[in-house]
């Protein structure tokens, strides 16, 4: 299967590219990004015969189904990394919650967050193809939280490979930090930005569609590429959790095959999101994807009013911090798939050069086809955490709690619900603890042992290490400095 671009040709690349130059170069033309130029209608057959298939073999078979120019061994090496989560037979538990709402948990791998679930294989994958080229890449990483640890577990020590993970200075929880800064592997830089999540992930964009850093890095013979899900290899190893959280609820006799569900999506960057809505195009029964967002609520407006608009508008930190963000890379993938690629220029260029655009009212129900959304506040996250532990006995995170009040405003009850939880409750401790017990101003490892205490939870090893580890990435800077710092590490 060959890659196209959303933004169309300008000539200066290849019309279309396989998947392993996809992911080694994943800006295409005019700044756009990757797509699959069809996607593989996989349908209830193959639905039904993987059924009571492991979640490898699922995913081995669904990758197969893309015709992706990478060797079986290497795959094979890649998907064998979720041996190492939890659960080796489940790495994605599918948890009832309350009536007709059903938790798929991706949060059971090394950094205790759903990044893993793509990057753990992804990692192999692009190494495998460095080392096979014997080439040496760069590879950029901006983080709201999750990304970075994920990205910076998943590449340490691999050969051919260096990575810079840039991260908003302030603007993660301390776990999240920790797993970041306390990484001593010579391959991997982490960098603090004075700024926010966006800052990271624009200058990311501009490094990768830059000649004159391209070219810096091609006269010590390194290649570049990128972590984020920009990458077409980020993305469609997320497909294949929604295919299984599905599965899952019809071997639980919760729904029978066939049966529509919604997709509940705790959204920042939208991949999360964008990876069920290519499950949907390839056969997934879903009655529609829900998006659920915090105060920085850019989705909610646009899935509701068809405005994308960032004028006069800047981030909020929130108590779901990983969601702080207001340029979502993948909706650009959404937009060229139901409106082609010269549509997607043309709206692209204007949230580029005028922080805005408008879908016309024919784009915006097709949009609203496909998708609803609401956004909760902090507050309202908090008393969904109390409310559900206390009458469910179930803990989240707060940017699961999101989902909960989507559920209620957007999903018909008789319809299930599947709504994704990103992030172990370990990753945002103090603000759990608050939702909990009412209590403030404690520190991460003081909140960490408050939870374990009332909910009768054993704090995991790998978090409970991080407080006794050796910070060794100590650098702060300004976002103007972050080529001339990258330049200095490699």
């Amino acid at each position: 299967m060959n890659f196209i671009q959303t933004r169309g040709y300008d000539k200066s690349k290849p019309q279309s590219v396989t998947f392993a130059k996809a992911i080694l170069s994943p800006i295409a033309s005019f700044g756009g990004l990757y797509v699959p130029e069809v996607l593989p209608n996989l349908g209830s057959e193959f639905l039904n015969k993987h059924l009571n298939s492991s979640y490898k073999d699922l995913a081995k078979d669904m990758l197969n189904c893309f015709e992706i120019d990478i060797d079986s061994d290497v795959i094979d090496e890649a998907l064998a990394l979720y041996d190492n989560f939890d659960d080796s037979l489940n790495p994605v538990p599918v948890v009832k919650v309350k009536e007709n709402l059903y938790v798929s948990e991706l949060y059971h791998g090394p950094t205790r967050a759903f990044k893993d679930m793509a990057l753990q294989p992804f990692g192999v994958v692009l190494s495998s193809i460095a080392k096979k080229r014997n080439e040496n890449y760069l590879i950029l990483a901006a983080t709201s939280g999750d990304t970075g640890p994920a990205a910076l577990e998943t590449f340490k020590n691999r050969a051919n490979i260096q990575v810079v993970c840039l991260y908003p200075n302030g603007g993660t929880s301390d776990v999240q930090r920790l797993q970041m800064v306390t990484e001593d592997a010579d391959n991997l830089k982490v960098i603090g930005i004075n700024g926010v999540f966006d800052d990271a992930q624009n200058a990311l964009k501009k490094l990768l569609a830059s000649e004159n850093f391209k070219s810096a890095l091609k006269e010590k013979h390194i290649s570049l590429s990128a972590a984020n899900s920009v990458n077409f290899g980020r993305i469609i190893f997320q497909i294949i959790y929604h295919i299984h959280s599905y599965l899952e609820l019809v071997r639980q006799n919760a729904i029978e095959m066939g049966e529509k569900v919604y997709l509940n999506v705790p959204s920042g960057n939208f991949g999360n999101a964008l990876g069920g809505y290519y499950a949907w195009k390839m056969g997934l029964p879903v009655e529609k994807i829900i998006i659920s967002s915090n105060e920085n609520n850019v989705l909610t407006k646009l899935i509701k009013t068809g405005k994308y608009d960032l004028r006069g508008l800047s981030v909020v930190g929130t108590t779901s911090p990983a969601m702080d963000i207001l340029r979502s890379s993948n909706v650009e993938r959404i937009l060229y798939d139901m409106f082609g690629d010269e549509r997607t220029k043309e709206l692209m260029y204007n949230l580029e050069t005028n922080n805005f655009y408008e879908l016309n009212d024919d784009e915006l129900k097709e949009l609203q086809h496909s998708f609803d959304a609401d956004f909760c506040n902090g507050e309202e996250g908090k008393k969904y955490i109390k409310d559900t532990f206390t009458n469910y006995g179930y803990l989240m995170d707060p940017h699961t709690a999101t989902c909960f009040k989507a559920y209620e405003t957007c999903s018909n009850p008789d319809i299930k619900t599947i709504a994704y939880s990103t992030a172990e409750w370990t990753k945002f401790s103090p603000v759990i603890a608050n939702a909990l017990t009412g209590e403030i101003g404690t520190y991460d490892i003081e909140a960490l042992e408050s939870i374990s205490k009332v909910a009768s939870l054993e704090i995991p090893v790998m978090v409970k290490e991080l407080f006794n580890k050796k910070i060794v990435q100590n650098t702060i800077i300004e976002k103007e400095n972050i080529q001339e710092e990258i330049l200095k590490f490699i």
